[in-house]
């Protein structure tokens, strides 16, 4: 496995209703990210590109990168609704819905 690249890839939909992307690692997310709207990058979108651009220079961890990127999505409302986040949480593991 390349050493950038995602364990389960992030999906998203730029729109409800829209096809889901699948963003498979840190160099697909680097391209996602350098095309995004200068008027919508705030400080979520800043630490994603930071991460992912870490990555590219073994400065910051792919999963870290990845979980950056994915709370970018979130928050951003890109997440695909399919996508699912596991936590554990008092000793359980949950599945939530993003």
């Amino acid at each position: 496995m390349d050493r950038l690249q995602f364990e389960v890839p992030v999906r998203i939909a730029l729109e409800p209703g829209m096809a889901v992307e699948e963003i498979y690692g840190v160099e697909q997310a680097l391209d996602f990210l350098q095309d995004w709207p200068a008027r919508k990058q705030g400080p979520v979108y800043q630490k994603a590109f930071n991460a992912c651009f870490g990555a590219t220079v073994d400065v910051v961890k792919t999963e870290d990168a990845c979980r950056a990127f994915m709370a970018f999505c979130r928050v951003s409302g890109l997440m695909a609704r399919d996508m699912m986040v596991t936590r554990k949480r008092g000793g359980e593991a949950r599945a939530l819905r993003v």
